[in-house]
């Protein structure tokens, strides 16, 4: 079992900045790759940025230039900047993780229950 525990929402004003952080916390499962993902009300999740294990982030579209994801896996962390925050990046960012049994084979997938960033005018 993988619990996920994600940091850093709030409310923030147009132009602003806000990190997000997000541990993954495993007894046997391997962490594999992890994402952002966000919500909007109203709106289906979405991606934000891809973190493979050992590969480079991949970015939406709408915040390439302005967010930068990283991961330290020694501490089976990923982290979210955010800056240059926009009215429409305002939803529920959540934490997504894949993970590796022992043998190599795939394990499940998990969610985090997700932090709130609210950005005003």
């Amino acid at each position: 079992q993988v619990q996920l525990v994600e940091s850093g929402g709030g409310l923030v004003q147009a132009g602003g900045s806000l990190r997000l952080s997000c541990v993954a916390s495993t007894l046997i499962e391997i962490i594999n790759d992890m994402a952002w993902y966000r919500q909007a009300p109203g709106e289906q999740r979405e991606l934000v940025a891809e973190i493979p294990r050992g590969g480079t982030p991949m970015y939406a579209a709408s915040v390439q230039g302005r967010f930068t994801a990283s991961r330290d896996n020694a501490k089976n962390t990923v982290y979210l900047q955010m800056n240059s925050l926009k009215p429409e990046d305002t939803g529920v960012y959540s934490c997504f993780a894949d993970t590796l049994l022992d043998s190599g084979t795939k394990g499940d997938a998990y969610w985090g229950q997700g932090t709130q960033v609210t950005v005003s005018l």
